[in-house]
């Protein structure tokens, strides 16, 4: 099958709603263990990696090596997004049993928005030369903003698209299981989940702007992008519920990440005078600080 045919897209679209709705059916029915998280993550990363082989046998070794550093990195930058969600839900003190279908909402949104950021990307590299500066310095700022803080300085409080809903939207003060919305008195009203929906949306926007610019300076071919980011997203859910129980224990992924995203605003700026990075770089700098990170883990012996 053509990697470039709707036919295609259409099947790689319906296998990933499939899993998609496998994982929120399994963490609707049980509160998820540590053990059970890890399992699940294992298992998400497996179909991850596992992609790549297709994409080896469509477009050959540089796009395979391509997709495996593009899949690293999403997968490693999606854990900072992680941390917001969970002062997201601790600030909204969401129930535990709502968590699993807003993490389900947010990776469907999370899929469209770096598709369409991926796209216009692309689009804009094709036609505009002077493109590669903008985005290498937005990384070159990404890494710099996220080695002072990061995912640490983020506020749900202050957001803004929160606070205009809070203004606007009819929403009642308790929550009611996993529903957006009620009917009181022949009226329509929101639950507190919609605000913790905005907020991780408008939260993703955000983090888009990071993850997207980190991947075209990967790789330019449309389809290694966007799918790696997909497999990446994919197993959100489950990273979160493991993540949720060591949260933090990774105490300097943050600076790991900062100087990875540092790095790759230096190499998009070099393609624009023809000089490029070879991936396999790319690939070991982001392995080495993953491993730094556990390794520096709080709670090693």
């Amino acid at each position: 099958m053509e990697v470039t045919s709707p036919l295609f897209w259409i099947s790689f679209h319906v296998v990933i709603a499939a899993f998609l709705l496998v994982d929120l059916r399994h963490y609707k029915k049980t509160e998820m263990s540590f053990r059970d998280s890890v399992k699940w993550v294992i298992i998400w990363i497996s179909i991850g990696l596992a992609f790549s082989f297709f994409v080896y046998d469509s477009y050959g070794i540089g796009e395979f090596i391509k997709y495996i550093t593009a899949y690293v990195t999403e997968y490693s930058l999606s854990m900072d997004n992680i941390f917001v969600f969970l002062a997201i839900f601790t600030y909204f003190s969401v129930p535990y049993k709502a968590r699993p279908f807003v993490l389900f909402l947010g990776i469907i949104f999370a899929a469209i928005f770096r598709a369409s950021f991926i796209l216009v990307g692309v689009a804009l590299l094709e036609r505009y030369q002077w493109m590669t500066y903008v985005f290498g310095v937005i990384l070159l700022y990404s890494g710099y903003k996220m080695a002072k803080g990061g995912a640490e300085s983020v506020d749900p409080s202050k957001n803004k698209v929160v606070q205009w809903a809070r203004r606007i939207l009819p929403i009642t003060h308790e929550y009611e299981g996993d529903r957006f919305l009620l009917r009181n008195g022949g009226k329509l009203i929101f639950t507190p989940l919609m605000l913790v929906l905005l907020a991780i949306e408008t939260t993703d926007i955000m983090f888009a702007f990071d993850s997207v610019p980190a991947v075209l300076a990967i790789t330019r071919e449309f389809f290694t992008a966007y799918t790696s980011n997909i497999m990446a997203v994919l197993g959100l859910r489950s990273l979160y519920f493991v993540l949720e129980h060591g949260v933090r224990r990774l105490k300097n992924l943050g600076k790991g990440l900062a100087i990875y995203l540092i790095y790759l605003g230096i190499a998009f700026l070099l393609t624009a005078f023809g000089i490029d990075v070879p991936s396999w770089i790319s690939l070991l700098l982001i392995s080495a600080i993953l491993f730094w990170s556990f390794l520096t883990a709080e709670g090693r012996s």
